[in-house]
């Protein structure tokens, strides 16, 4: 515990995902909040946009258009001329899509309500796509449509750099020297940047932080972030910065650039607990705390007004803070730092790595997202995928099942990374605490679990907990098609409020699969994802093409089973990815071992991780790209399953060459005993049973053969009932009321075999009975 707590400001950069708060600062909060420091946080993505989408932001738009020297294309001077509509609009249309005044529907799809430009061209047909009544949802699309004309307008102005969820991405991608990055920024700040360091300076001076910390989790919000880090140098130098985030991770692990430090102060990798807690042991075993909470500027001397320190860089306060927080850096014991890149009093880049253990799983506390203004964030449709409307529609709380992957095998993968190769779990009691704090908190019961795969028996032991305590939530998450995932647990996860999955099927061809260590197969993947369809659980197929020696053959093949599974309904939605071969991959640290060659960039001293490669053996992989995007957005919703494969493609392509059907036979494995996700209920003795349904009722009846038992099931939907002799309806009435009852009697089908009353016939013959195999559709499970 500090000795004096200073005051934190965390800060998410522009820009993430406009629906729902990006995780890294809720983390952090809620790990340092819990040992008792002051943590605020803001999320800067979001609050550029409403600043920007607004009647007043507009103005400033339209106004710095109308006097700038611009090149205006058509679809510019379209808008510029429809500037009051857009004035009018724009303030309805962000409530609408906050869901704070969705009677706004109506007009946005039948009233013309809102300016059209280059971006409504291509709209799609509404009703074929989101049906007679989803009126909101047309209208969603349309507004987000209106947005993305928007942000088209200021990148073609004012804002060269924006996106509606990137900005000055360009610059950080394979940015092996901070050249351009540094040039940008020496540069005037540009329109979209005031509008940014605006909300910069309320913030700043609302929460006179003495630490800054900002999340960088792509390349397109490392601009933004060192924009914002340049801002706090100028007004309040005594302030440390501190980066951490998914790009530095994986882009800056040989960091040898020291201007980056004339911005950041300290450059943090891999999980940000361990690294933040040596920082801020350090300032109290100091006991300095930034200039001592800068109370000897509360009234600066010679009339220098606090006002006016924004425009006095270089007055007589910002000399003696700089000179403070550079006696602070000198100051502080830095041999305790952990995974910590640092720019020393030399002035070279030096890394600190202590070896403290890391912060347990366990440990790193509930995300906190109070102070985040939860109500404001936008659910947009940009694209009529159902699983990227998971990503972009919608209030999602983030939650790790796991920290790292089980697997972390995947040749492409950056398996050697912390993220993915330190795997850690935490007990099924403790990940349902930490939901019900966020719902407690939120008010929102959606939650997004982001493992880079969710172990299986761990969401099954979550799953259980789940229903034990009654927690009602709706779920989705990343995970590995293996076979553990049988049609039992599949409905279990259902049960538990699972409602979508995404998995890698990558390059579907079973030689890749292998030599990428995938670790699955086709056949797997379609048992796997029939049953999770089966279970009402959307399924979203990751797919990679150009993986190294990948031909044009396998390619075509690949589209073939992608084009089957599409076809059987058990996969409902996809992407193509374009493979990427990055240093902390095992391709990128041995391409020869998978025949290709790694042909740059060279090292520099910035960014190194995305390589560029020869591929001899390969296929003119870009050639292919367009055409396997087109026939996966018709496959998704149906079109066009049955025309040849050629028709996709511009150029000539060969025949596909894999059984067409190689999937129905796939899924014809449950007569194939061989397989594990297909035996027979007592060849699974060790299984734990399950039951979905309630306390069933039991009467007994007079038969023709004698007394018989009737058990009604009453369920949510529909009642039913079995009928079966008076010794075992007994039996199953005990058996079902237990496990309805006590979630934590873990019988097992053998257990459930001892008990089974002597006298009612052979244990296997039951279990092939017509109750049994009811009771089994119903919901009795083996998990």
């Amino acid at each position: 515990m500090p000795t004096a707590s200073p005051r934190i400001l965390l800060l998410t950069p522009p820009l993430t995902q406009l629906n729902t708060p990006y995780p890294a600062t809720a983390y952090i909060k809620g790990f340092l909040g819990g040992r008792g420091y002051q943590v605020h946080q803001a999320d800067l993505s979001l609050g550029l946009v409403l600043k920007l989408f607004s009647k007043q932001g507009l103005g400033r738009v339209f106004d710095e258009i109308e006097r700038g020297n611009y090149q205006l294309s058509d679809n510019a001077q379209r808008m510029l001329r429809l500037r009051h509509r857009y004035e009018a609009t724009i303030g309805p249309a962000i409530r609408f899509l906050q869901n704070k005044d969705l009677t706004l529907a109506p007009r946005i799809c039948h009233g013309r309500f809102l300016p059209e430009a280059s971006r409504f061209d291509n709209v799609a047909d509404l009703e074929t796509a989101f049906g007679t009544m989803g009126l909101t949802d047309q209208a969603r699309h349309l507004a987000t449509l209106y947005l993305e004309d928007l942000a088209d307008l200021v990148k073609e102005t004012v804002g060269p750099q924006f996106g509606l969820s990137r900005y000055a991405e360009s610059l950080a991608m394979s940015a092996t020297h901070f050249d351009p990055l540094h040039d940008t920024l020496q540069a005037p700040p540009n329109l979209v940047d005031t509008l940014l360091l605006e909300l910069l300076d309320e913030l700043l001076a609302q929460q006179k932080p003495d630490v800054v910390g900002f999340t960088v989790p792509f390349p397109g919000n490392l601009y933004a972030a060192l924009r914002l880090a340049q801002r706090i140098k100028q007004v309040s130098p005594g302030t440390l910065t501190i980066m951490g985030g998914g790009y530095p991770n994986t882009e800056l692990r040989t960091l040898k650039e020291p201007r980056f430090f004339d911005y950041i102060d300290y450059l943090t990798l891999d999980d940000g607990e361990g690294p933040w807690l040596r920082i801020l042991e350090a300032l109290g075993v100091e006991n300095k705390i930034i200039i001592e909470r800068h109370a000897e500027l509360a009234e600066p001397e010679d009339g220098v007004s606090q006002a006016s320190l924004p425009n006095n860089p270089g007055g007589a306060v910002e000399m003696l803070r700089q000179a403070q927080h550079d006696h602070l850096l000198a100051s502080l014991d830095t041999s305790q730092f952990q995974r910590t890149f640092l720019r020393n009093a030399a002035g070279a880049v030096e890394y600190v790595n202590h070896p403290h253990p890391d912060v347990p799983h366990t440990e790193v506390g509930t995300p906190d997202y109070s102070d985040l203004p939860l109500g404001d964030y936008l659910s947009v449709i940009e694209v009529l995928n159902p699983m990227h409307r998971l990503w972009s529609d919608g209030r999602w709380n983030k939650l790790t099942v796991a920290h790292g992957c089980y697997w972390k095998r995947c040749s492409f993968c950056d398996v050697t990374l912390d993220y993915i190769g330190r795997y850690e779990t935490a007990p099924a009691t403790l990940l349902v605490d930490r939901i019900e704090q966020i719902v407690a908190q939120t008010g929102q019961t959606g939650f997004h679990f982001v493992d880079e795969a969710a172990p299986p028996l761990a969401l099954r032991d979550l799953a259980i907990e789940l229903l034990k305590r009654q927690v009602s939530i709706s779920w989705w998450g990343n995970i590995r098609f293996e076979k553990t995932f049988t049609p039992d647990l599949c409905r279990l996860l259902a049960a538990s409020g699972c409602i979508a999955i995404s998995g890698g099927l990558e390059v579907a061809s079973d030689r890749l699969l292998a030599l990428m260590e995938k670790g699955v197969t086709i056949a797997q993947v379609a048992r796997v994802t029939q049953g999770f369809t089966q279970a009402g659980i959307l399924v979203h197929a990751y797919l990679m093409y150009g993986f190294p020696t990948q031909t044009a053959q396998e390619t075509i093949d690949a589209l073939e089973v992608v084009r089957q599974l599409f076809d059987a309904g058990i996969v409902q939605s996809g992407y193509w990815h374009r493979f990427s071969m990055t240093a902390h991959s095992p391709v990128g640290k041995n391409p020869a071992k998978y025949q290709v060659a790694a042909i740059g960039p060279e090292p520099g001293p910035f960014a190194w991780n995305d390589l560029w490669h020869d591929d001899p053996l390969g296929a003119d992989h870009e050639q292919f790209g367009p055409g396997l995007a087109k026939s996966l957005y018709n496959y998704m919703h149906g079109v066009a399953l049955r025309e040849p494969l050629s028709f996709w493609f511009d150029f000539k392509t060969p025949r596909p060459t894999v059984p067409r059907q190689l999937i129905g036979q796939a899924l014809q494995a449950p007569n194939n005993r061989r397989s594990a996700e297909a035996k027979p209920d007592f060849a699974q003795p060790n299984r734990r049973l399950f039951w979905l349904g309630n306390a069933p009722a039991l009467r007994r009846e007079a038969g023709r053969k004698g007394p018989r038992a009737v058990l009604t099931c009453y369920e949510q939907a529909e009642d039913f009932e079995l009928t079966t002799s008076e010794v075992i309806g007994a039996w199953l009435h005990e058996l079902l009321t237990r496990l309805s009852r006590d979630y934590d009697a873990k019988v097992l089908l053998k257990e459930a075999a001892a008990t089974f009353p002597t006298g009612a016939g052979a244990w296997e013959a039951f279990l092939e009975s017509e109750p049994w195999q009811l009771l089994r559709e119903k919901g009795l499970l083996l998990v």
